[in-house]
């Protein structure tokens, strides 16, 4: 026999839906905050962007961070800069690129 009543037990068993829920939706969130902190680092490469821009003569290079829609369809890294080009001419962009077997690209907006 049992000791609950009926309702009782239907309000148990959402209380631990509820949980679950709840649960489930902190994952979700916690799983978001990390993609937008840890992407934005994991796509740039500012040592090879600074070095790059040096080689080809800019200096006063100032790296501004990820460039999401600067790279191109197989670039796997994108990393914005301010810098004073060769003629003396302040310029913005982005170094975009590969990891492996693609090289790197100056693109000015």
């Amino acid at each position: 026999m049992l000791t609950r009543p009926v309702g009782a037990i239907k309000h148990k068993i959402l209380q631990t839906k509820m949980k679950h829920t709840t649960f489930k939706a902190f994952a979700a969130l916690v799983a978001a905050v990390a993609v937008v902190l840890i992407t934005p680092r994991a796509c740039t490469q500012p040592e090879r962007a600074t070095r790059l821009l040096e080689q080809q003569g800019y200096t006063e290079i100032r790296i501004t961070g990820w460039r999401p829609f600067m790279a191109g369809k197989d670039d796997e890294f994108s990393t914005g800069f301010e810098a004073t080009a060769p003629n003396g001419e302040r310029v913005t962009g982005a170094v975009t690129g590969g990891l492996l077997f693609k090289g790197a690209t100056v693109r000015f907006d």
